[in-house]
């Protein structure tokens, strides 16, 4: 699963109002490296929460790889940023493209339900009673 993906998820359980974001809980993760993408970058941007893929690339490994507040866009996307290693857009994409979280649980942060997290994929099917009617 990416952090991509954790950034988009949450807790759909009956009784719960508060299921975003989720906690994450990290038992193996690996790096894969992939091209970037400077216009998807740019248009994901605006629908991220940057605070909860900060506490997510914290809870993966890399708590110095995401600075607690969001960059400007200006600075994501200067002249040629995207040629250094240290630039925020090459931070911002590792966080969410390369970072892949192959074991581990996700949390709700109201109830405290897990859900589990195997082979990169999370289960975030619901028991029959958690369903909302």
């Amino acid at each position: 699963m990416r952090l991509l993906t954790h950034n988009f998820l949450a807790s759909n359980m009956k009784g719960v109002s508060t299921g975003y974001p989720l906690g994450l809980e990290v038992v193996k993760s690996t790096i894969k490296e992939v091209e970037l993408n400077a216009d998807f970058l740019r248009g994901i941007l605006p629908k991220l929460d940057w605070r909860a893929l900060a506490a997510a690339t914290s809870a993966a490994g890399y708590p110095d790889l995401l600075p607690a507040e969001q960059p400007s866009e200006a600075e994501f996307f200067a002249e040629g940023a995207a040629e250094f290693e240290d630039s925020p857009i090459r931070r911002l994409h590792r966080a969410l493209l390369e970072i892949h979280i192959d074991e581990g649980t996700l949390v709700c942060p109201e109830s405290g339900r897990t859900f589990p997290i195997q082979k990169g994929v999370p289960n975030m099917i619901l028991h029959e009673d958690e369903v909302r009617a």
